[in-house]
């Protein structure tokens, strides 16, 4: 008899996770996926069923709702992101590698089945090429966000050899969701875009008009991240985090693609420190090791995004969300 998958999300109150919990509920039940999160109260995730205070650092308690709840998988998604962790660096380096050392001994010693521990285009850097970057390829981080997820990859690595575990990963894109607010990436103006949009107000971007960057719709991304751990561990090349692309497109071209739905919308530009963060990260990205190893291939462009985004907010508007 085959053992039931119990699945542990930690961090699961931010961008990804939120969709991520509804998904997963989806595939192996409710009374199957545990959300947990820094927060004592998360009215979202608990109007959708169970759901648990955890700090990501209390390796403790993880161990104790890991054998009480017999969990088999975890996914760590709490991290402190590019735009933050260049505020605070060093809480950035205790948060994102504290939790994740932890969880990885913790899941050595409790023999969970898999791990997920989420990437980024982060880890690339100005000596990056910027064009279609390789899976393999020069990786210097200039912030402290980037710095961490690489140093994560590179342990995940480690423990994936030395420890023969299956821990999996994806360097997401800038993702674009309209479920739950961003938690302060260098992206996060394609969400608050719309919403400016949708109230009739100028939006101030932070970025350079001319500035392009990988993108992804969240609705691809939960299923890039599914699909990944249901792939079989012997068709995975990649032992670290695999690249995953959809589209790239710059500030100006997502307003163009806006107006086409709102004419009036007006856009102006302000860059702050996050231009420099976002010069330094790659403008397309070549994902064929994904697309070969275990068929992945995305569903929306530009404007299919765009009029998702749109139908999405003001479905959750009128539903009071």
């Amino acid at each position: 008899m085959s053992k039931t998958t119990k699945i542990l999300i930690i961090g699961a109150g931010g961008q990804i996770g939120v969709e991520l919990c509804i998904a997963l509920r989806k595939q192996y039940g409710e009374n199957n996926v545990l959300p947990t999160d820094l927060k004592e109260n998360h009215p979202q995730l608990e109007s959708m069923g169970r759901y648990m205070q955890l700090d990501a650092m209390d390796g403790k308690k993880i161990a104790s709702i890991i054998d009480t709840e017999q969990i088999t998988q975890v996914y760590l998604l709490a991290a402190v992101l590019s735009a933050t962790g260049e505020q605070n660096p060093p809480l950035a380096w205790d948060i994102n590698m504290g939790s994740l050392l932890n969880l990885l001994n913790i899941g050595k010693e409790k023999k969970l089945d898999k791990i997920y521990w989420p990437s980024s285009i982060a880890v690339f850097g100005p000596t990056t090429p910027r064009q279609n970057t390789p899976q393999r390829t020069i990786i210097e981080p200039q912030t402290m966000y980037g710095i961490t997820k690489y140093a994560g990859e590179n342990l995940c690595a480690y423990y994936n050899e030395k420890f023969d575990m299956d821990i999996r990963g994806l360097r997401y894109p800038g993702l674009i969701s309209y479920k739950s607010p961003p938690g302060g990436g260098t992206t996060d103006y394609a969400i608050d875009i719309f919403h400016k949009a949708l109230a009739g107000e100028n939006f101030e971007c932070f970025l350079k008009q001319d500035t392009y960057l990988p993108m992804m719709f969240m609705d691809d991304a939960i299923r890039a991240t599914i699909s990944l751990m249901d792939a079989p561990k012997e068709k995975l090349s990649v032992k670290n985090s695999y690249n995953i692309a959809a589209f790239s497109f710059s500030p100006e071209e997502m307003a163009t693609e806006i107006k086409k739905h709102i004419p009036d919308f007006t856009i102006s530009y302000a860059p702050d420190y996050r231009q420099d963060i976002a010069e330094s990260w790659p403008q397309s990205i070549d994902d064929s090791q994904a697309r070969t190893d275990w068929q992945w291939k995305h569903a929306f462009d530009l404007s299919q995004t765009v009029e998702a985004m749109f139908a999405g907010i003001k479905s959750m508007s009128d539903a009071g969300a």
